[in-house]
């Protein structure tokens, strides 16, 4: 699934509900395109990763790897930034 520009209190649900939508063995959540992540989205992210515990694959853009390792989130195993 690929999330392009800001995902913060308004979109982030709608970015967890569509990829929880369809069941899948394997989820890669492509977040190279996104300009703002915020707690909320932080949130949802996690909430995935729950979901998905062994199964999720997150490409961060810059500024989402930032924001992941402020929250103490840059070294999860589902993180693979470039």
């Amino acid at each position: 699934m690929v999330v392009t520009g800001e995902v913060d209190m308004a979109t982030a649900d709608t970015m967890l509900q569509t990829a929880l939508r369809e069941p899948a063995s394997q989820v890669t959540l492509d977040l190279r395109a996104v300009t703002f992540f915020d707690s909320a989205a932080i949130h949802a992210l996690v909430r995935l990763a729950g979901h998905y515990p062994h199964a999720l694959t997150v490409l961060p853009s810059r500024q989402v790897s930032r924001v992941l390792e402020i929250a103490g989130l840059s070294s999860q195993p589902w993180l693979h930034p470039a």
